[in-house]
Order: C-alpha cells, then sequence, then structure tokens
C-alpha cells in the first residue's frame, strides 16, 4: 500500500490574505532595517546569521498564517518578488525616492579632518576608521582625502592622488616666477 499525502486545500480569498500579509510584513521590516542604520547590516557574524534566521522563521508564521503548504508558501515569495521587482522599478525611475529608501553614503572624514559627529551618529569607532584605511594602504584618517560609509555598510576610503614621504596631504605647487628679461 503507498502512503499519499494530500495537499490541503486552501481557498483564494486565504491565499490573496497571506499576500496581504506577506506585504504588511516585508514593509515593516523594511522599514526596521532602515532605521537600524548602515552598519547594522554591513557584515554578518555569527549572532547575526543566528538573528537573520530567527527573524526568517518568526515571519514565516505571520506570513503563511502556519498552514506551510505548497499554494501558500508559492503565493508569499511570489508576493516577495513581485514587491522587490516594484520596488526596484519605482526606485530606478524616481531618484529622491531611492535616497530615502535606500538611504546615501555618509560623510566621515574630508581632507584629512575626521568628521567626529558623523562617526557617532553612524556608530563607526576610531578603530573601524583607522582599520579601513589600513585596509586601503594609508597610514590613517589624516592621509585620506575622503572617507565615506556606503549605504551596504561598507566604508569606502579615497587617499589623495599622490603622497609625499612624511606629509600626509598634497603640497600646493608653488609657481616659479622668473624675473622679467632685462632685470
Amino acid at each position: 500500500m503507498t502512503n499519499v499525502v494530500a495537499l490541503a486545500s486552501v481557498s483564494g480569498a486565504r491565499v490573496a490574505q497571506q499576500c496581504a500579509k506577506s506585504l504588511i510584513v516585508i514593509v515593516v521590516l523594511f522599514v526596521l532595517f532602515r532605521v537600524a542604520g548602515k552598519r547594522e547590516l554591513s557584515q554578518l557574524n555569527v549572532y547575526d546569521l543566528a538573528m537573520l534566521m530567527a527573524l526568517s522563521n518568526a515571519v514565516q508564521n505571520s506570513m503563511t498564517g502556519g498552514l506551510g503548504n505548497l499554494p501558500v508558501g508559492l503565493a508569499t515569495s511570489s508576493t516577495l518578488v513581485v514587491f522587490a521587482w516594484i520596488v526596484t522599478r519605482v526606485i530606478a525611475r524616481r531618484p529622491h525616492l531611492e535616497r530615502r529608501i535606500i538611504g546615501t553614503p555618509s560623510l566621515l572624514v574630508l581632507d584629512g579632518r575626521v568628521l567626529k559627529d558623523h562617526l557617532r551618529r553612524e556608530e563607526v569607532t576610531d578603530d573601524e576608521l583607522a582599520e579601513a584605511c589600513r585596509g586601503r594602504g594609508i597610514a590613517g584618517p589624516s592621509a585620506a582625502k575622503m572617507v565615506a560609509l556606503e549605504v551596504d555598510g561598507s566604508i569606502s576610503v579615497v587617499p589623495y592622488a599622490s603622497q609625499h614621504e612624511g606629509d600626509d596631504r598634497p603640497r600646493r605647487r608653488r609657481r616659479n616666477r622668473r624675473p622679467p628679461p632685462g632685470s
């Protein structure tokens, strides 16, 4: 005798309800991640991975209503993919929305000067800043023309174009003024 597992029937209204719940959950998560800041999403360690897995399990029940069957799973996952596609299309056509939804890079160093209030606001430590500079092959923030915290949480470092021995900042060229002929 063969055991056949039958899929539970689900009404169209129930599937639509679960799709609506999925949209609500993704919007709430999107807002929470945006509020959490760039640094929170930049790197995954073991703790972050465990939290991400727990979060996905927690929202799974709210999106599928505990049904866990194929039609609801396909409908909710399809809803998320279509929602992501729509958001991508909208922000590609409206750059001001992209800045509000995705965010913008934050300047941390400008012309070798560390912007301490920006570091505090973005929760970047002096050690993280120094590490990013060393990773780019420069001695420290004073040797950087610009350092920015990108929207993905990474830190970009732009060194000065030319480094002079013992001086972190480029020197201004002085024009050689020749005396007028006949002087």
